[in-house]
């Protein structure tokens, strides 16, 4: 079934999606931000912490859902994924949960903490190029030459309902929410966030955000369909897909409100904010919609807002940037 027919993903999934990596996921806390909800004159806002979760990021939830999923046939020589980091992690995690191969196909320009996160779990890292493009068409050469099984980073229901989790967990200790505002990079989280918030919570909202050079969703929902940008650039690595997914373009086109973009200033100012005064290691890509409440790109005024923290794994080395 393609992309252009294969229905949404639904609560029921999720929620299945939820069962399946219980225990295996941390569930992570929403964090007041007085701060913040003072700055942006909105009611309350609170910041879901995923930059606390294993693997560093809200990846193991979709990561262990899909793979947990797959025949013993299909993981006896393990699987492969293509990530610029978080994903690469999460793989390699839900490979080691089920004690198989797995193989990663990283940008020659990752940050060195997610490769070696990477290597820490079990995986195999090859490098290859610096777009997504690249990175899939090499793992899926190599997926044919060993008889792996490729593990889609964003653009799969089974991907997309474990990332749908946090959106399960946001509303659930959180029921008045009607703001929820996420780090796009292909996709994958919006679209699971979106699919759960609908179905809870159908008249809140849930708004992307995605670096000013890095907005292939924006692109595609202004196109009416995924289109392929010649270059992305940002701080923030895990957000720079050159095309967003067909399945994840669906979803935020049908259950999302939008999609806003923000400049690397203030995804440096974000996470500077959130390590000053949350004692919080977020990741440029996880600070994107804090940058989105901090610069006004998102309109909040009176609102009760959960703002998704997507992932933690900043390299130390730029500590000194935020100090």
């Amino acid at each position: 079934m393609s992309a252009d027919t294969a229905p949404l993903v639904g609560l029921d999934d999720i929620r299945a999606a939820a069962a399946r990596v219980e225990g295996l996921v941390v569930r992570t806390p929403l964090l007041p931000s007085p701060e913040l909800t003072e700055a942006c004159g909105a009611v309350e806002v609170r910041l879901k912490c995923e930059n606390l979760q294993r693997a560093g990021a809200f990846k193991a939830r979709g990561g262990i859902n899909y793979v947990s999923q797959l025949a013993d046939g299909e993981v006896a020589n393990g699987v492969i994924t293509y990530s610029s980091g978080n994903h690469a992690q999460a793989v390699a995690l839900a490979a080691q949960l089920r004690g198989v191969r797995a193989v990663v196909v990283m940008p020659t320009t990752a940050p060195g903490v997610k490769v070696e996160g990477a290597k820490r779990l079990g995986a195999e890292v090859v490098f290859e190029g610096t777009t997504s493009l690249e990175r899939m068409a090499r793992a899926h050469a190599i997926a044919e030459a060993e008889g792996l099984t490729v593990i889609p980073p964003f653009d799969d229901a089974r991907i997309i309902a474990g990332q749908g989790t946090v959106g399960l967990e946001i509303v659930d200790d959180w029921p008045e929410v009607d703001t929820v505002l996420v780090p796009i990079g292909g996709g994958g989280l919006g679209s699971g966030v979106a699919a759960a918030l609908r179905r809870l919570r159908p008249d809140a909202r849930v708004i992307g955000v995605e670096p000013v050079e890095g907005a292939s969703m924006s692109a595609a929902l202004a196109a009416g369909g995924p289109v392929t940008l010649e270059a992305t650039r940002s701080i923030a690595d895990g957000l720079l897909p050159v095309r967003s997914g067909d399945l994840t373009w669906r979803h935020m086109s049908e259950l999302a409100d939008g999609v806003v973009t923000v400049d690397d200033d203030a995804i440096r100012d974000a996470a500077r904010f959130l390590l000053h005064r949350h004692r919080l290691v977020v990741e440029y890509s996880g600070a994107a919609t804090v940058a989105a409440l901090r610069s006004g790109a998102v309109e909040v005024a009176g609102c009760r807002v959960a703002a998704v923290l997507s992932g933690g794994n900043l390299d130390p080395a730029l500590l000194a940037e935020l100090t």
